[in-house]
């Protein structure tokens, strides 16, 4: 058995729960790709603990901003800590968040040690209950991550996050994300996270799909949704392929597609668009290759294959014969493949 070299990843809401359940006594880093949400995790779990979050920026701080400054005190200089830390009641719990500490300078991660072990800042000790929470990009996510020492590293509970369909898709339903944008990557699943590009263009990511939902609204708003602008928006946050195609089905009625078992149930509901029906070919496609249709009725697969045209039924069955037959849609194929052979 093989160990890994990097921490399990676990999602979103996996992580958050984690947060509510050690971070009042462990300090943690959650580590990710750009884009997936782990910011507003974590206020949103301060917010339903009632804790009062107060945010420090790796990337903009100094060391002095962590250790605290010096004062005079009866001719004793004693470390005192910033202001912009702590709340105005500085005995009542709170949470404190280091974001993008991956990508703070080294003398600013060494200036973390003692907060993150012993929950002090300067001389000052933080209150019981207080949550200490860092959070930033991975060293493969072509984000500004600067190596992290172990001395910090053993001093932090690290919680690796995945992105995940699912979760994201209740998400963003219960968020108001636009039904065209859910419908997209419904069918489209390895379009919510793409690789982070080699060159600084815009790339598919959770975030970059709520935010071009927002910016759609927006527009709609205006009156300002039509073709070109839908297409300017779209092209300004994903990676060009997906904004393309997004925008395409778009144009053909994408808001009105369904979940692929809607079709199975009733080939009324098939698109009339051509554009539209070759993307949910390429989405059945998909689900028969990774078993997602293995609990619908062999009646019910063989009527959907009979209903639709010999084209379509072809593209469906092209090198997915043993896949279909295990869903028991073997007859159905026989005949296709001799009416498209001869044989």
């Amino acid at each position: 058995m093989t160990t890994p070299k990097q921490p399990l990843a676990i999602t979103l809401s996996q992580a958050k729960e984690l947060v509510r359940c050690l971070a009042d006594t462990e300090s943690l880093l959650l580590l990710s790709p750009p884009g997936v949400g782990k910011s507003d995790a974590i206020h949103q779990a301060a917010r339903e603990a009632g804790l009062e979050v107060r945010s420090l920026l790796g990337t903009q701080i100094a060391p002095e901003d962590v250790s605290g400054v010096p004062k005079l005190i009866g001719g004793r200089a004693v470390f005192c800590p910033p202001r912009l830390l702590l709340p105005e009641d500085n005995n009542k719990p709170f949470c404190l968040f280091l974001d993008e500490l991956p990508a703070a300078p080294p003398d600013v991660q060494k200036a973390f040690y003692s907060l993150l072990l012993e929950r002090r800042i300067g001389e000052y000790q933080l209150p019981k209950g207080t949550w200490v929470i860092a959070a930033g990009n991975r060293s493969d996510d072509r984000a500004p991550v600067r190596p992290l020492s172990s001395a910090l590293i053993n001093r932090v509970f690290v919680i690796a996050i995945r992105v995940d369909l699912p979760e994201w898709l209740a998400w963003a339903e219960r968020a108001g994300v636009r039904p065209e944008i859910r419908s997209f990557i419904r069918f489209i699943p390895q379009a919510l996270q793409r690789p982070v590009p080699a060159d600084p263009v815009p790339f598919s990511t959770p975030r970059a799909w709520a935010q071009l939902s927002r910016d759609m609204d927006l527009a709609d708003r205006g009156g300002m949704l039509a073709t070109e602008e839908r297409r300017a928006l779209a092209f300004g946050r994903l990676t060009p392929h997906d904004a393309g195609l997004f925008c395409a089905l778009c144009e053909e009625g994408l808001g009105e597609m369904r979940p692929v078992g809607d079709y199975f149930d009733d080939v009324k509901l098939l698109p009339k668009a051509e554009t539209a029906m070759w993307f949910l070919v390429s989405r059945i496609r998909l689900a028969v290759a990774h078993g997602e249709l293995s609990m619908l009725p062999t009646e019910r697969i063989n009527a959907f294959l009979i209903a639709i045209s010999e084209e379509y039924r072809f593209a469906l069955l092209l090198d997915l014969v043993e896949k279909w037959a295990d869903i028991g849609a073997s007859q159905v194929m026989l005949a296709t493949l001799k009416e498209v052979t001869g044989v």
